[in-house]
C-alpha cells in the first residue's frame, strides 16, 4: 500500500511536527512529531510494517504500540478523506 495525500491537502511542517489543511472544507489537522515521522515514513512508501519499526526504534516504545499508533494514524487520514491508497 502507497500512501498519498489527496490533491486538496496541503502539509506544512511546523516546530512541533505538521499541520495538514484539508482545503475542500478549510479544516486544520496537527501532527505531533512522532505523526509527523509516521506519515512522512508512509508517504515515501514504506509499509506498516516499516512504519511501525522505525517509530519503535525512534522513540523506543513497544512494537505493539507502535503498531498502534500507526494503525490510528491511517484509519483516522482516512477516515477524514486526507489520504488514498
Amino acid at each position: 500500500m502507497t500512501l498519498a495525500l489527496t490533491s486538496d491537502v496541503t502539509a506544512t511542517p511546523t516546530e512541533h511536527g505538521t499541520v495538514l489543511l484539508d482545503q475542500r472544507n478549510g479544516r486544520y489537522f496537527q501532527l505531533n512529531a512522532s505523526a509527523t515521522l509516521a506519515l512522512t515514513t508512509l508517504l515515501n512508501g514504506a509499509d506498516h510494517q516499516h512504519t511501525a519499526d522505525v517509530l519503535h526504534r525512534h522513540y523506543d516504545i513497544t512494537h505493539d504500540r507502535a503498531h498502534a499508533d500507526v494503525a490510528t494514524l491511517i484509519d483516522t487520514l482516512r477516515t477524514r478523506k486526507l489520504v488514498t491508497a
